[in-house]
C-alpha cells in the first residue's frame, strides 16, 4: 500500500473509532449515573477509553502517513534548481 492509500484509510477510520469511543464513554457515564453496579460501569468505561485511544492511534497513524506522502511527493531542490535572477 502506498502512503496515500494508508492515509486515506487510517485517518477516516480513526475519526469513526474516536466517535464510537466518545459515544461509549457517554454510555458508561450514564450507567454510573443510573446507579449500575460499580464493576459494570468501570468495565464499560475502561473498554470505552480503550476504543477512544485506539481511534486516536489510528488517526495519528493517518497523519504520519500523510506527512510521509507529502515528503515523498514534494519535488527535491536538486531535481529542479532555483532560477537565478537575470541582470
Amino acid at each position: 500500500m502506498t502512503h496515500k492509500t494508508k492515509w486515506l484509510v487510517f485517518a477516516p477510520s480513526g475519526l469513526v473509532v474516536i466517535g464510537l469511543g466518545v459515544c461509549l464513554i457517554q454510555w458508561a457515564s450514564k450507567r454510573m449515573q443510573d446507579g449500575a453496579a460499580t464493576k459494570d460501569w468501570v468495565m464499560a468505561g475502561t473498554v470505552a477509553l480503550g476504543v477512544f485511544n485506539a481511534g486516536v492511534s489510528l488517526f495519528g497513524r493517518g497523519v504520519a502517513e500523510s506527512v510521509l506522502y507529502q515528503l515523498k511527493e514534494k519535488p527535491s531542490k536538486e531535481a529542479s534548481p532555483a532560477k537565478l535572477p537575470q541582470d
